[in-house]
């Protein structure tokens, strides 16, 4: 499972290039003499050629597609199928569910032919129904590629006001160095750098894992994250003890951060969105996922982006931190096959990144965005040198409410050692070490 997860993380900044067959030209008819008026019926004229991108699939061939998207999405997702199934005459039959115990059922009675799920866990649950020996021999189980990236959202970007940096005669920074300098120097001004806060009903902390993988990501890189996925490096490692140390700072001086560590611990992470976008400003910025964007313009509709706000990719970061929802097969059918290469050609990416429905790990897609702000996330997606998944998300129970845990009370006492001994054991439980 682990494997998948390391190498999955190589496929996401390639360029997929798997693409149904080049269409085959059609030789020139020999000519014929002409004779006298045939004496029999002409034959039928050809059947129009069928695209290419249809490889063997024929007109009325079913693919049975489940995924967890709802509402607005499943609307996008289904618009990207749209010109396949058009253009094939394929009939598409979805299921919607985000209950594991249903895709569970599903799966062991009747499978669907494509997978879509937002993370890789049904891998190693149903690793012999898989079905993927004509992809491309990467993110595999046993040499058979199981699970392929179909949809990314990145994390590690940080939400600013343009108006704002101009007017204190701040530029962004583009090295961890740089951002260190930015945020004394906004403390020396009297300002506060940071807007944080683990305020969330489902689960208190998740901002500050964020963040603390960003930094590991900067200051140690992508494969250090992987080596903590996999349990090669334990979470309580000098690493791990650089990052907590350069993130307690920040979140708990309320020089820092709003409220310091208070602020941290009791602000809903929503409200530390808003507090650096109000009217009057409590914060320079704040950490936070793709998801920002579209919260800011709801609780503040007058405010135009690329003015009033923005974003960047976290300075001197070696490799994007997000999330992703996976394709997989259970069937090998032309139909599926015929789907595969579709997202993970040219075509499916222009139509990916028309639909808007956040970022195809499909370098193809990238400039194809028509929204400014998703085209901005992809160029940092196609920069990136490293794609890892969530910490807490990836690594199984009990490490993930053990790392937050931990998080807070490095926030509220500023006492790492103790706490990052507390996730190790955790994450050793976690993955049978």
């Amino acid at each position: 499972m682990n494997k998948v997860m390391k190498v999955l993380t190589i496929l996401i900044l390639v360029t997929l290039t798997l693409s149904a067959c080049a269409k085959t030209s059609t030789p020139a008819p020999t000519a014929v003499a002409e004779t006298a008026a045939p004496t029999s019926a002409p034959t039928q004229a050809p059947a129009a050629e069928r695209p290419a991108i249809c490889g063997e699939t024929v007109e009325g061939d079913t693919l049975n597609v489940m995924y967890q998207w709802s509402g607005a999405e499943e609307e996008k997702i289904n618009s990207i199928f749209k010109p396949l199934a058009d253009q094939c005459g394929l009939q598409i039959v979805a299921e919607s569910t985000r209950d594991a115990a249903v895709l569970d059922t599903r799966v062991k009675s009747t499978p669907p032919d494509l997978l879509f799920w937002p993370s890789t866990a049904p891998v190693g649950l149903y690793t012999d129904q898989l079905k993927a020996s004509y992809w491309l021999d990467l993110g595999s189980m046993d040499g058979k590629l199981l699970a392929l990236p179909a949809k990314a959202d990145i994390k590690s970007i940080i939400w600013y006001s343009p108006k704002a940096f101009e007017a204190a005669g701040y530029t962004v920074p583009t090295t961890f160095e740089e951002l260190n300098s930015l945020v004394e120097k906004m403390v020396t001004d009297g300002k506060v750098p940071w807007s944080m806060g683990f305020g969330s009903d489902a689960a208190t902390g998740w901002t500050g894992s964020d963040f603390v993988q960003d930094l590991l990501l900067t200051q140690q890189g992508p494969q250090y994250v992987m080596d903590l996925i996999s349990g090669k490096v334990a979470y309580n490692d000098a690493g791990v003890a650089t990052a907590y140390e350069t993130y307690t700072k920040w979140a708990s001086d309320p020089n820092y951060t709003v409220g310091g560590s208070d602020g941290t611990l009791n602000t809903p992470f929503l409200e530390a969105i808003y507090k650096v976008f109000q009217p009057e400003p409590e914060a320079m910025m704040v950490k936070q996922s793709g998801f920002a964007g579209g919260e800011i313009v709801k609780q503040f509709p007058t405010l135009t982006y690329g003015t009033d706000y923005d974003f960047f990719a976290f300075p001197g970061i070696q490799g994007m931190q997000g999330g992703a929802d996976y394709m997989m097969a259970f069937s090998d059918s032309a139909a599926t096959k015929a789907m595969a290469a579709y997202l993970t050609g040219a075509e499916g990416a222009t139509a990916w990144a028309k639909a808007g429905f956040d970022l195809s790990p499909n370098k193809l897609a990238t400039g194809q965005y028509d929204d400014v702000q998703l085209s901005k996330k992809a160029d940092a997606l196609a920069a990136a040198t490293g794609f890892t998944p969530d910490l807490g998300d990836t690594i199984p129970a009990p490490f993930g409410e053990t790392e937050w845990k931990a998080l807070i009370q490095s926030v509220q006492t500023g006492e790492i050692a103790g706490a990052l001994d507390m996730v190790a054991e955790a994450q050793a439980q976690a993955l049978g070490k």
